[in-house]
Parts: C-alpha cells; sequence; structure tokens
C-alpha cells in the first residue's frame, strides 16, 4: 500500500523541494579536537541501535486509543461537540489526534537528518562532522521508528503542519553554518523533547513509551551537542550578529506556538477553521500543553548565550520567560535513565519468563521419567 493512501489529507507533491545555499567546508587538520565534543561522538557511536530488535513491535495498539491519553487532552472535550459525539466518533478523533501528532513527530525527523547531514557538510570542524556523522543515523533510525508506528499501528498519517515546513525552509536555506544548528538542534529538537517526554510520561500504552523513551535518549545527545557548538561560536559574535540569530529564534517560537494547535484535525471533523482555532485557544489542557512544550528551548537559548531584551520580552510574551532557570542538564539526564531503566525492567522480564519456561520444561520432563 502506498503511504499516500494513508493521508488523512492530501499532503501535496510527494517530492519537497528546498533550494540549498551556503558552502561545503572541508577542513586539513585532523588533531584530536575538542574532548567534550570528541567524548559526545563516542558516546554517540556506542549508543547505536537497532529499532527492529530493540522495540517490541509485537505488542498490540488499538488504533481508536493508540496513547491511552485523558480524554481532557482532546481539544473538543467539555464542548457541544463533544457532547453530540457517539463513543465511535470519539475513537476516531483519538486515532487523528495521534496519527497527527505522530506525523508532525516524523517530518521533523526527516528535518532533522537532512539537517544534521548538512552540518556534516558545512560546519567548519573536524570534531562537529564527525559527531553529526553520527546523529544523521540517529534521526534516520528515528524516522523509520515513526513511520513504521503510524503505517502499522495506527493505520493513518497527517501532512507535514504548514508552521513546522515554514520553520524548517527557514532553517535550511539560510547559508550560515550555524543556523541549521539553532533552527534543529535547539528549536525543532528541544521542542520535540518536550513533547515527546509529556506523551512518553502520560501515555498507559507500552509500545509508545517504548519509542518515545529511546528515540528521547538520543535526542538527549544531539541537545548537548548544539549547546557546546553553538555556545563556543557566540561567544566570538558581535552584538548585531546576536540580534540577528534572536530574531530568528523569536520567530521560530511564535511559528511553533502556532504550529501546535492542530486545527487540522478539527477541520476533518466539521468544525470551521475559525471555531477551530478558537477551541484549541480555549482548551486548557492545550494552553498548559504549548507552555511545558518550550521548557527545553528557553534554557537552551540562553546557555548558548541568546538573551537580548527583545528575546526576554517575547518569552514574556508566550509566558515562559520563568523556563529559562530550568536545569537542562538534570532533565536531560533523566531522559537517558528512564530509557536504561525501561531497557532493564523489560529485560528482567524477558528473563524471568524465559527461566520460567525453562524449569517447566524441565519439570514436565522429570515428572515423564
Amino acid at each position: 500500500m502506498s503511504t499516500r493512501e494513508l493521508y488523512a489529507q492530501d499532503p501535496g507533491d510527494d517530492l519537497w523541494t528546498v533550494p540549498a545555499t551556503g558552502a561545503a567546508r572541508f577542513t586539513w587538520e585532523y588533531d584530536d579536537g575538542r574532548d567534550r565534543l570528541l567524548a559526545l561522538y563516542q558516546k554517540g557511536k556506542d549508543k547505536q541501535w537497532d529499532a527492529a530488535t530493540r522495540i517490541d513491535w509485537d505488542l498490540e495498539v488499538d488504533p481508536k486509543d493508540p496513547l491511552g491519553t485523558p480524554d481532557e487532552a482532546m481539544a473538543l472535550y467539555g464542548t457541544k461537540h463533544w457532547d453530540r459525539m457517539t463513543d465511535k466518533d470519539r475513537g476516531d478523533l483519538r486515532q487523528h489526534f495521534a496519527a497527527w501528532q505522530f506525523s508532525q513527530f516524523l517530518h521533523g525527523e526527516q528535518g532533522a537528518m537532512v539537517c544534521a547531514a548538512r552540518i556534516v557538510e558545512s560546519v567548519p570542524d573536524l570534531d562537529a562532522k564527525f559527531y553529526s556523522a553520527t546523529q544523521t543515523m540517529d534521526e534516520a533510525r528515528h524516522a523509520e521508528i515513526y513511520g513504521r508506528f503510524l503505517k502499522d499501528k495506527i493505520g493513518m498519517l497527517y501532512p507535514v503542519n504548514d508552521s513546522l515546513k515554514a520553520l524548517l525552509d527557514d532553517t535550511l536555506a539560510d547559508s550560515r553554518w550555524d543556523m541549521p544548528y539553532l533552527g534543529m538542534q535547539v528549536l525543532i529538537e528541544g521542542l520535540a523533547l518536550a513533547a515527546f517526554g509529556l506523551i512518553r510520561d502520560t501515555t498507559s500504552k507500552p509500545l509508545p513509551k517504548q519509542l518515545l523513551a529511546y528515540v528521547m535518549q538520543d535526542e538527549a545527545r544531539h541537545v548537548a551537542f548544539g549547546r557546546m557548538a553553538l555556545r563556543d561560536y557566540y561567544r566570538q559574535l558581535t552584538d548585531a550578529e546576536l540580534r540577528e540569530r534572536e530574531e530568528f529564534v523569536i520567530e521560530g517560537c511564535y511559528l511553533m506556538r502556532d504550529r501546535l494547535r492542530g486545527t487540522e484535525i478539527l477541520e476533518n471533523f466539521g468544525i470551521p477553521p475559525a471555531e477551530a482555532a478558537e477551541l484549541t485557544e480555549r482548551s486548557e489542557f492545550l494552553r498548559l500543553f504549548r507552555k511545558l512544550l518550550f521548557s527545553r528551548i528557553v534554557p537552551c537559548v540562553k546557555d548558548i548565550g541568546l538573551w537580548g531584551e527583545r528575546l526576554q520580552r517575547a518569552y514574556v510574551d508566550l509566558g515562559v520567560f520563568e523556563l529559562g532557570d530550568a536545569n537542562l542538564d538534570l532533565l536531560m539526564a533523566q531522559d537517558e535513565e528512564l530509557a536504561e531503566r525501561l531497557d532493564a525492567e523489560r529485560f528482567a522480564t524477558e528473563e524471568a519468563a524465559r527461566t520460567a519456561e525453562v524449569a517447566d520444561v524441565m519439570a514436565r520432563g522429570a515428572a515423564a521419567d
């Protein structure tokens, strides 16, 4: 079956072409490079994994309730539209909502793969090229995972959201080598990490929990890489150059806030666009969700040295200024620990089952003798 047949809306042309600008940079300096970055590169090599074997794809998923999240997460909950819905309608809405969320994750991961490849091409330092090469493989694996989950388990996809597409376009079309770092590693990846974490911590379903925990383990390294590289580089920039980057961050953050409405879903259920926008704006759950999604971005932006007055005012307007004091290192460490704990719990359960099976076979053999 073609993927096109699974889209809830027409995705348009199969191929989206973004004109590439900027130079490919080679370096003839093959010294050891920065110890911190090389340590991250080594960790990236050590932590490679196979999505076909690490994830238990045999776990069943109900397409009409793929995440097990509370009804309050639906923008229509508590409205006249919700009251008129049958159980089947509500199951369809849950399917569409999960399909929209994971489709944006999928499209974002493909964008991250392309951006990581661009960083390999354009960054001037060899140690950064080394690490970006491992990240390119990570992002390919993430796109593989989300694509498989959507096609095989949910059975539906949504096209890329216009605001996400615009941010990817701005990130990839800029000729400055640091912009794929800033657009992808800080903004898009930071947003994705917060979204992944919120769903990981609220879903009652084991398969999406596995997917998100393992992807987040990789993403913690990616954000650390962006912080290291940009913090070093931005110390060298003029005030005017820093203001240009801050303007990019401000525009990107407003784009992402608008991206998170999911009005496309409601329009598929016959709700006019203006009313869909109003419903998503009024939803208490979605307002909290949008705020929490900046929990990884704001402290990262502050950490890399982009904290001018206009950027701070924008974060006050967005209601997320206080997130700048969050402990990003602690959040990333917790992401890695949760994935390792999940592995330990899964393998302990499997080992116990194998041990019980062997003991049962031996007992039946002894009884037969």
